[in-house]
């Protein structure tokens, strides 16, 4: 199979179901086993990665090129050789901002979604996600009201995980009001960001 790209009995065995002759029994399983993750979308051949990313599989030939393109070129991320004379001016200076450290479970963003078809009486589905972790909890509920939030917070998050430095939300009245508040203060309250507030800390504006 000299000339022929890496993935080419992927993409031959996704257009046309033929196991190469030579395979032998571990071969046979691993190819059954591993195209699951690859598709054909002619002329190009993909590979959906563990992250969920889906990349173009690149034939030998045009690694090198790909390599030298991110590398050693003007437009590539190390710049290539290309070297400038002199400092940068404060005009052209880019604004540096403040990187915010958080560990696992600091920060968590909540929002309703619904209203949905009924099930069970339920309407709403509240959600929270931990910035970090990417960690959801979730609860059916039959409304969104405040009263709602605050038992969904002291139940699934102040108990399990502690009072976290954050809760970020769209500012909405169920999240915004006085027993909200009431209960931040009982459990040493975290600083509340509104989603325009978390725009203008990342933005530096």
């Amino acid at each position: 199979m000299n000339g022929m790209p890496w993935f080419a009995d992927f993409a031959n065995y996704l257009v046309s179901g033929i196991v190469p002759n030579e395979f032998s029994s571990n071969q046979r399983k691993k190819l059954k086993r591993d195209w699951l993750d690859y598709y054909w979308y002619e002329p190009y051949h993909f590979w959906i990665c563990t992250d969920s990313v889906i990349r173009r599989c690149v034939p030998e030939e045009e690694q090198m090129g790909i390599l030298e393109a991110c590398h050693s070129s003007l437009y590539g991320g190390h710049h290539g050789g290309a070297r400038r004379a002199g400092g940068i001016s404060k005009k052209n200076e880019m604004p540096l901002t403040t990187i915010l450290e958080i560990d696992i479970f600091d920060v968590w963003g909540i929002d309703f979604m619904g209203p949905f078809v009924s099930s069970c009486r339920n309407t709403y589905i509240l959600v929270a996600v931990d910035y970090v972790s990417k960690w959801v909890e979730t609860i059916a509920l039959p409304n969104n009201e405040a009263r709602s939030v605050l038992a969904f917070l002291k139940k699934n998050i102040f108990t399990r995980f502690g009072t976290p430095r954050a809760i970020i939300s769209n500012g909405g009245l169920h999240f915004c009001n006085k027993a909200f508040d009431t209960l931040l203060t009982k459990y040493q309250p975290p600083t509340i960001l509104k989603q325009e507030d978390k725009l203008k800390s990342l933005t530096g504006r």
